[in-house]
């Protein structure tokens, strides 16, 4: 991790530079195998499912079997904290529900909106280095509520060609039944296009790598909806000398093991604490099981050192991070500040690793900078939501003239004798 020691502000920018691919490079991968998804279907997915996850699959759906074993592959203990992630995820979606309010603009005028749930929809769920079957119930939980048809699941599957049991059993638990073993560009392309097997969707939604996000990304110009560009996943932690090294330290890492193209960023108030959190950091690095991926991450990653809370807090709303995690006195004034961010961890005792599974918010996020324009995943994401109107007689009366002489103003003629037609009517 590179420290900076009070940096000026014209160098912030190019010090929270994010790690990236070159575009092209990348773009004309992705490109080429959309292509191909979009022209040979099943024959394209199994292709690039044996060459990118090295599994050799006749048919990659996950068989009724296969969901009726997952569960006892589990640990009690596992399936427990799993129903608990999903009740607090559900009880914290719920009250994204909103009901109908008709409202009578003028007299005679109703207007109300109505969500309907997205009839088709496509959940990316990350398996490549880690399983991420939280994010089945991140993406799973509010797309139920919010009523969608059809759900398709998709992640990538290990060399065997099988998929972590865990997926399969937190799928089951909020009620999805199509399962895909595909992973990557091939994934976003199958669900974007359709395939023989795979259902083709209106939007998809999940978090991925720089890969998946660019195909995510470039199947939106053509048709398919997407959540937001939630790539390689980050974290900036702002703490003064209140907060606790170690404790600071572990979410760094915790965002770190995600991958080798994840960053992480600290913002401090002193050299003296900034060095007491990189030893924190050898010292648990050394017992994490991704300890080499971590590394890589933090090769990314920057310190940086500041002498005021607002200077910290424009660091903050210049990088908009996905996660922010803020341990310094006085937490709840310095967070009123913030406007740039996808989700926010107050306090000593709030660590990311809790949003990421089981406090009850979503976990997909805006990543690169996207905080700035992009909120995380919810039940809106998942509904559109239709307006409706209904004017009576007298009500045209009364808002007839008004558009009459906006219509003419803008020369659409056929528009205002739309209105005058039926006022003539009225008055006749």
């Amino acid at each position: 991790m590179r420290v900076f020691d009070s940096p000026s502000p014209k160098d912030w920018e190019s010090i929270l530079k994010r790690p990236t691919l070159a575009i092209q490079e990348l773009d004309d991968i992705v490109a080429a195998v959309l292509k191909e998804i979009e022209e040979e279907g099943d024959t394209a997915v199994l292709r690039y499912t044996a060459r990118f996850d090295k599994a050799d699959l006749q048919t990659y759906k996950v068989s009724s079997e296969e969901v009726a074993a997952a569960p006892a592959q589990l640990s009690e203990e596992l399936k427990q904290a799993i129903q608990t992630a999903k009740d607090n995820i559900q009880k914290f979606h719920e009250q994204q529900l909103s009901k109908i309010e008709v409202v009578e603009t003028m007299p005679g005028v109703h207007c109300w909106r109505k969500n309907v749930g997205i009839e088709k929809v496509g959940l990316y769920v990350p398996g490549g280095t880690a399983p991420l079957f939280s994010s089945v119930l991140m993406l799973g939980v509010p797309a139920i509520l919010a009523a969608c048809k059809e759900v398709v699941l998709c992640t990538p599957p290990n060399a065997q060609g099988a998929i972590h049991p865990a997926i399969i059993y937190a799928a089951q638990l909020v009620g999805i039944s199509q399962i895909f073993k595909v992973g990557g560009i091939q994934a976003v392309g199958a669900m974007a296009f359709g395939t023989e097997t795979v259902p083709q969707v209106y939007k998809i939604f999940g978090p991925g790598n720089q890969y998946v996000t660019a195909a995510k990304q470039m199947v939106s110009r053509v048709g398919t909806a997407i959540d937001m560009p939630a790539g390689p996943s980050e974290v900036l932690v702002c703490a003064d000398n209140s907060a606790d090294p170690a404790f600071v330290a572990a979410d760094l890492l915790s965002q770190a093991e995600h991958g080798v193209d994840s960053q992480v960023v600290l913002v401090a108030f002193d050299q003296d604490f900034v060095a007491q959190v990189q030893a924190a950091i050898e010292q648990q690095l050394a017992a994490l099981p991704r300890r080499a991926i971590a590394r890589k991450a933090l090769d990314n990653s920057v310190a940086i050192v500041t002498s005021s809370r607002s200077e910290a807090m424009a660091i903050i709303n210049l990088y908009a991070p996905e996660h922010l995690i803020l341990s310094v006195e006085e937490v709840d004034d310095f967070s009123e500040q913030i406007v740039n961010a996808g989700s926010v961890f107050m306090g000593n005792f709030t660590p990311e690793s809790a949003g990421d599974y089981a406090s009850g918010t979503n976990h997909t996020l805006p990543t690169n900078g996207f905080a700035r324009a992009y909120s995380g995943v919810s039940v809106d994401s998942f509904v559109k939501k239709i307006t409706f109107q209904q004017i009576s007689q007298e009500g045209l009366k009364l808002l007839g003239p008004a558009v009459e002489a906006m219509a003419e103003a803008e020369q659409l003629m056929a528009h205002k004798n739309a209105v005058s037609i039926r006022l003539a009517k009225l008055n006749a």
